[in-house]
């Protein structure tokens, strides 16, 4: 079955996106950056929001089954609406994202978002599966997205109960495992919210191999 992620936003604004504004700022990130071809967006999410977003990111980029005109994986932004994962910003549109809040009711948000998805839900065939990889529990963009993409909205079964670590670390561990998550129609779930469950097993690392004399 075709599959495409829509992955929810990571903060703009706070600590560690202000490492990235930061003139000074001398890391391998902030300095590609200020370069002409910039970063993968969702590299940079990825920085700005840890855990959750390098598991949703690598989780998307292992199981996406795209159509040929059509990415894999689509960030939620705060005023470009849905953006592949792979598109290339630098750090002026970085901090024009921070501008907006995403919040349905301010319009420079909600109707990027309301045309990218609509041209998504187009692009796709009717068969073709969207899984949200993100909240499920807000209406930050649930309402927006469903209206584009009805009954094919999806969101992984594992999620109910589970905090944004939790689902970060679950993501990436079925990831790395090459297995993926049961997914269920957002319309069809009982419930978005439910009991927590058990918490994530460490994960074990391999001892290291001793040096050869």
């Amino acid at each position: 079955m075709q599959r495409v992620f829509i992955l929810s936003p990571a903060r703009t604004t706070g600590k560690r996106a202000a490492l990235l504004y930061n003139e000074g700022a001398s890391f391998d990130l902030a300095c590609r950056l200020r370069q002409e071809g910039g970063v993968a967006i969702g590299d940079v999410f990825a920085f700005l929001s840890g855990l959750y977003f390098r598991g949703k990111l690598a989780y998307a980029r292992r199981f996406a089954v795209p159509p040929a005109e059509c990415a894999g994986g689509y960030v939620i932004t705060s005023d470009m609406g849905l953006v592949a994962c792979e598109h290339r910003i630098i750090l002026a549109r970085l901090r024009q994202f921070s501008r907006t809040m995403i919040d349905p009711a301010e319009p420079n948000y909600r109707r990027p978002l309301e045309r990218t998805a609509g041209d998504l839900a187009a692009l796709l065939p009717s068969e073709a599966e969207v899984v949200l990889l993100g909240s499920i529990a807000t209406d930050k963009y649930i309402a927006i997205l469903r209206e584009q993409f009805g009954d094919r909205l999806a969101f992984p079964r594992e999620f109910i109960g589970r905090g944004d670590m939790s689902r970060g670390g679950l993501l990436l561990r079925a990831a790395a495992a090459g297995t993926e998550l049961e997914y269920v129609a957002i319309h069809a779930a009982a419930s978005r919210t439910g009991a927590r469950p058990p918490k994530l097993l460490p994960i074990k690392r391999r001892a290291a191999r001793p040096a050869e004399q």
